[in-house]
């Protein structure tokens, strides 16, 4: 047995205990009702935490040496974290995931940027990218990817990690259980913002042609996923949001193979906040009709607000839930998504970027979207994320879960 399993015995032994308690299984229910448009009442959930301001180092300090295992550390120390402090709506797999190592060739260009950061630890900096992608030549070079996967190295992974604490736990091989798209986030990265705008009005035709190859290389992937076996059907978070439904795996899912019909696919094209609804129905709607509209259920949206472009992301096949962010008109939105959508609402996580939480102004927030929810009749999960910062107090998030877990159980 590897030294680091006596890091990872106790973990794994606590985190099985609470994922096989009561409590997750009656969460897990919720999770259910919301996403089958049935629901009992909001669920709220956290994530995208700033981890390096989360301070207990006894808690989420790493002890492991080596990097499957210490990953696993990662898994399991958050996991037991967020179940102590603030728990919310938070669901445990009943198994720790062992993520099958898929490899992809790349479509023969990189991301390249400048970043500026104003605290080392923090993933979360500002950017500014190169353009790659300037001509019809530099589109016409970009090469089509390539998946593997690596057998062999995904059963070593395994079998460390089973070693160590299969006897607490069960541990499962996962592959992927979402199929996200967000090519005009990449396009982004790849070219800059300005660049990209520009050319969608001045250069239709060329920005048609870069979103044509990109789509078509996305669509690849997912033919290799499928063929290959990558997929996977037994999703717990799908980008942050409950992603448990009686819907998913499909009624045609035969136990083994896993198709896109079996699993969730999910878009977004936050830069599209920037442009009108015919011309994001243009550019990506268009385009995401062959990739997440083929899956077997559909999520759309992310920061860009969606709230009065509800009729054209309807067109996505098998749409189920729509993303609502701070910067859109919750009464509007959720006036046009109706029952017929599952509410992804996103408040505003600079609430607890504060010295001290204002709960009275929370509370209106959080109102607000209830309100507006209970009114038109919609479902809804209400995820705090993307938080970049929590002004290195803990106690924010913890005192803005209480809150709102008072709120929702009171709907």
């Amino acid at each position: 047995m590897h030294p680091d399993a006596q890091v990872l015995r106790p973990l794994a032994f606590a985190y099985a205990r609470l994922a096989e308690a009561d409590r997750n299984r009656d969460t897990l229910q919720l999770h259910r009702a919301v996403n089958d448009l049935k629901m009992v009442r909001p669920v709220v959930l956290i994530d995208e935490l700033p981890w390096n301001e989360m301070g207990h180092p006894d808690e989420l300090g790493l002890r492991c040496t080596d990097p499957t295992l210490r990953d696993i550390e990662i898994f399991l120390r958050r996991a037991l974290f967020l179940q102590r402090h603030r728990p919310a709506d938070q669901v445990l797999r009943p198994y720790v995931p062992v993520y099958k190592v898929v490899r992809t060739s790349g479509i023969g260009v990189r991301f390249e940027e400048e970043t500026l950061a104003t605290d080392a630890a923090n993933h979360i900096v500002a950017h500014r990218y190169i353009d790659h992608l300037e001509t019809e030549d530099d589109v016409a070079r970009l090469l089509p990817p390539v998946v593997s996967y690596d057998r062999v190295e995904t059963l070593r992974r395994y079998q460390l990690v089973g070693d160590a604490i299969g006897d607490l736990v069960p541990v499962r091989i996962t592959g992927i259980d979402m199929f996200g798209v967000v090519t005009w986030d990449d396009i982004a990265r790849y070219r800059g913002v300005t660049d990209l705008l520009l050319d969608l009005a001045d250069r239709p035709d060329f920005s048609h042609a870069l979103v044509r190859r990109l789509t078509d290389f996305r669509k690849s992937e997912l033919d290799q996923y499928e063929a290959q076996g990558l997929l996977d059907c037994d999703p717990y978070q799908l980008h942050c949001t409950a992603a448990r439904v009686s819907d998913l795996p499909s009624a045609g899912f035969d136990g083994t193979h896993v198709t896109r019909r079996d699993i969730w696919g999910r878009g977004t094209a936050q830069i599209f906040a920037s442009v009108g609804n015919a011309m994001h129905d243009e550019f990506d709607i268009e385009y995401m009709l062959e990739t997440i509209g083929q899956c077997g259920l559909s999520y759309y949206g992310c920061c860009e607000p969606l709230d009065r472009k509800i009729d054209i992301v309807s067109r996505i096949p098998n749409l189920r839930k729509i993303g609502v962010t701070p910067w859109a008109d919750v009464d509007v939105a959720t006036e046009a998504i109706s029952r017929r959508y599952v509410v992804a609402s996103k408040p505003n996580p600079a609430a607890v970027a504060v010295p001290v939480l204002d709960k009275d102004a929370l509370r209106v927030e959080i109102g607000r979207i209830l309100d507006a929810c209970r009114r038109n009749g919609c479902s809804v999960d209400i995820v705090l994320k993307d938080i970049s910062t929590c002004a290195r107090r803990p106690e924010n998030l913890f005192e803005w879960e209480r809150t709102v877990m008072e709120m929702v159980r009171g709907y």
